[in-house]
């Protein structure tokens, strides 16, 4: 038999739940019983692949200091990865003993909250301690305090090797619906290997790294490769759609925000001429998506409009955003 022992303290010396937890030690080594220590304070880097050491043991206990307010981060973050990374079926098979020592107030609070997050998580309960103590030399002074703790212990092997059953109890089976409904497309062992990476603060920082500069290596191919296509249907786009004002003489400059290419319009009277590239002194410069564009060739949108709901950036001659709708009446063709 073995029973599994997690203290989510801090590891201070005066922690009284640190004594109980050497002496009911004691008392499961004296019983031929292997026990398995994790310290959560050591082990908070590797929290999360935790849950494996769930499948080398028959029971747990859960050792806890109420110091101000609940069990402290460790243990939750503990009880969170069981529910993310645990076997359930495991650890339905899995006695769970809450110890909780509290140096202020809480301590049968705190022991509810345990017993309802491992009944969540599906697992059996047995009788476990709790106890105000502020001091931990209050152990010392009072022999009898001794007496329960090794009481305790001798009543969790009991529950454990017995195998003592009970009642159904509601918050496992909404637990069990709730788990029905949690679909995952990995394998449990996926799972665990997977925890096991985000674990690795390199890891997550070198896959971060790797998708940034994918994202930048296919953003590039695609404006080299569909991106060229794209601005070429425009500048046919305004050529056909041209309509020519007397006296009109302009250069237009389209910045695409969501590109790197630059679109030059110039009209003189009666011809327009419209290509990729910059224009030298151009009398309006205009920024917006390669969308946006999208939607004023289609006959959705109009310069002006898309200036007066933000979606156009213009710099220049304001007058001139209105003549552009002027020359390339977009919004005429489409009705």
């Amino acid at each position: 038999m073995k029973i599994g022992i997690y203290y989510g303290g801090r590891g201070i010396i005066s922690d009284p739940t640190l004594y109980v937890l050497k002496k009911m030690t004691q008392v499961f080594e004296e019983l031929n019983i292997e026990v398995l220590r994790y310290d959560l304070y050591d082990q908070k880097n590797n929290i999360t692949t935790l849950p494996q050491s769930l499948k080398e043991v028959d029971a747990i206990v859960l050792g806890a200091t109420v110091e101000w307010h609940g069990v402290g981060g460790y243990m939750n973050s503990f009880l969170d990865a069981c529910w993310l990374y645990g076997d359930k079926e495991r650890i339905q098979n899995i006695y769970m003993a809450p110890v909780i020592m509290s140096t202020t107030y809480g301590e049968k609070d705190a022991e509810l909250d345990l017993i309802k997050a491992w009944t969540t998580l599906g697992g059996q309960c047995a009788n476990g301690i709790t106890g105000y103590v502020p001091d931990a030399a209050d152990f010392e002074i009072n022999k009898q305090y001794d007496e329960l703790i090794e009481k305790c212990a001798e009543n969790i092997y009991r529950t454990c090797n017995q195998r003592r059953i009970s009642l159904p109890i509601s918050t496992r089976e909404i637990s069990r619906k709730v788990g029905m409904n949690r679909t995952s497309r990995f394998s449990q062992q996926e799972t665990e290997q997977l925890s096991e990476y985000i674990s690795d603060e390199r890891y997550v920082n070198k896959q971060k790294e790797d998708i940034k500069a994918l994202a930048g290596f296919f953003k590039n191919k695609l404006e080299s490769s569909s991106g060229g296509s794209v601005i070429e249907g425009y500048i046919n786009a305004f050529k056909d759609n041209f309509n020519p004002k007397p006296g009109a003489q302009v250069g237009y400059k389209i910045v695409f925000t969501d590109s790197n290419k630059t679109l030059a319009i110039k009209i003189d009277g009666p011809s327009v001429e419209v290509k990729e590239g910059d224009v030298a002194y151009p009398g309006c410069t205009l920024s917006m998506s390669l969308d946006i564009l999208g939607a004023i060739t289609s006959g959705r949108k109009t310069f002006q409009g898309g200036f007066m709901d933000g979606s156009i950036i213009a710099k220049g001659d304001f007058q001139n955003i209105r003549l552009m709708d002027e020359v390339f009446p977009f919004m005429e063709e489409k009705s």
